[in-house]
């Protein structure tokens, strides 16, 4: 049961997608929806939830981390590893 603003998922920022995506897991825990409606739900959530994934990926993947010389003062940045 997609509404307006939840119709194209791509175009909503990671706040909203979280957000929708938290009332989404709230209606299914009640267990109160008609079966095809949760189904609805459910295929929705999964799409918000790989939209949220990407987004902190980007963020992630974006994020640079002050690299220091050996004397210990900053020398410049260099992308972010995670690993």
């Amino acid at each position: 049961m997609a509404t307006a603003e939840t119709s194209n998922v791509d175009q909503l920022s990671f706040e909203d997608a979280l957000k929708r995506l938290e009332e989404i897991v709230r209606t299914l825990e009640k267990g109160e929806a008609p079966l095809d409606q949760s189904i609805e739900l459910y295929q929705e959530g999964d799409k918000l939830r790989r939209h949220c994934e990407a987004r902190l990926k980007d963020a992630q993947a974006r994020i640079e981390q002050i690299a220091f010389g050996s004397d210990g003062k900053p020398a410049g940045l260099k992308p972010f590893d995670a690993g």
